[in-house]
């Protein structure tokens, strides 16, 4: 990327914290259709034979929340220690957001089409936006730590030291 087009911690803590709002207010809207079909005892949802897919689909609503909530603490991190970005940001922000699409959309794609209890083939992408959020994970707990030695020699003459 050149340098004037490069993501900077404020770019990337706007798009994280836009992707999870929006996110959030879609996987609780997944949450509540996922109440009101087992309200009215939809068969689709509640027949025995379509325990894979009630299983998949509110896999798909808590995780598609859980990934909400951490982009949106993504945001707030690059917001509040933008000094802390790590070193690939470009890569670990769209690590990220891709793991917050495929994971929830990979459990609902395999719950829309099961195969005798077996989730149906949306479930392949599970594994690599497990990998793509542990990288993210990674990217961000390094540049937290980064954030930790980098302040510890400046301005802290004396404090917190024994005499």
């Amino acid at each position: 990327m050149p340098a004037d087009t490069a993501l900077t911690p404020a770019a990337a803590a706007r798009r994280h914290l836009r992707f999870g709002w929006w996110s959030l207010l879609a996987f609780l809207t997944l949450g509540f259709t996922l109440e009101m079909l087992h309200a009215f005892k939809v068969g689709l949802y509640l027949d025995a034979s379509n325990d894979t897919r009630r299983l998949m689909w509110t896999l798909a609503h808590a995780h598609g929340a859980l990934l909400a909530v951490i982009n949106i603490l993504c945001g707030l991190y690059l917001r509040v220690a933008p000094e802390a970005a790590p070193g690939r940001l470009p890569a670990v922000s769209a690590s990220l957001l891709a793991a917050g699409v495929l994971l929830p959309g990979g459990f609902f794609l395999g719950g829309v089409t099961v195969y005798g209890g077996d989730p149906g083939l949306g479930i392949l992408a599970v594994p690599a936006a497990a990998a793509l959020l542990a990288a993210a994970v990674y990217g961000l707990a390094r540049g937290a730590a980064a954030l930790g030695r980098a302040t510890a020699g400046k301005g802290d003459s004396g404090r917190g030291q024994r005499r």
